[in-house]
């Protein structure tokens, strides 16, 4: 490994022709100075007056931008802490504004999360983090004529979710329904899932994802390793 180098902010001639263009650059700086120095001696009262009235109003500017920002946040704050959404709007959105949808239900729960949706994604949409440092990762699946999701998808998410985007806990969403078989594997597995009844809960009725998932009240051991009671 090479030793790092130090970053040196004052280097000292080497040359006479270096400390003679120090010394030069020493004197012009002095003389500068003394010249600015004079300038704002000779200044009238009215001058510095008005100096000390343009920083007062450029402070009191600055208070007020900060002020009407922080209201503006506690305004979005108070829009996401209301978010509701009915299944029947949650129908007519596109994949894309569901993987939104979900996004923006995890940021009301208190999950800053953002979405990663694209092509090549690796069964992820939503990736996100609470307040307890637990990283969420959703896969979202809309459907539009009642869909399942069939257990394939549990196998995608169990693949990837740990591995590649680091998740605590992995959830599948849908606004249709998972079939028996993928239920079970994501029980015995560690995926979470929820379907259109669980839903309705979340999105409509404003039950948290925490509630839904049994992660409320204490965390939950690691959901993507060995199936609960496993040893």
């Amino acid at each position: 490994m090479r030793p790092r180098s130090r970053r040196r902010f004052l280097a000292l001639p080497k040359t006479p022709a270096e400390t003679t263009a120090a010394v030069i650059a020493l004197v012009f700086l002095a003389f500068i100075t003394f010249r600015l120095l004079r300038f704002l001696a000779g200044l009238g009262a009215h001058v510095w007056l008005f100096v000390a009235l343009t920083l007062v109003c450029g402070e009191l500017l600055a208070l007020r931008r900060r002020a009407r920002r922080r209201a503006a946040e506690r305004e979005r704050a108070g829009r996401s802490a209301r978010l509701r959404l009915p299944l029947r709007h949650v129908d007519s959105l596109t994949p894309a504004g569901f993987e939104l949808a979900v996004r923006d239900l995890m940021t009301r729960d208190g999950i800053s999360a953002r979405h990663v949706g694209r092509q090549g994604d690796q069964a992820a949409d939503v990736i996100g983090r609470d307040a307890k440092g637990r990283v969420f990762v959703a896969q979202c699946k809309h459907t539009v004529n009642g869909g399942r999701v069939g257990s394939h998808v549990m196998y995608e998410v169990k693949g990837t979710a740990a591995p590649v985007h680091g998740a605590d806990i992995a959830v599948v969403v849908t606004n249709g329904g998972i079939t028996r078989d993928a239920r079970a594997w994501g029980d015995r597995n560690g995926i979470h899932w929820i379907d259109r009844d669980r839903l309705r809960a979340w999105a409509e009725q404003g039950s948290s994802l925490q509630q839904l998932l049994g992660l409320a009240e204490a965390v939950a051991p690691p959901v993507l390793g060995l199936p609960p009671g496993a040893h």
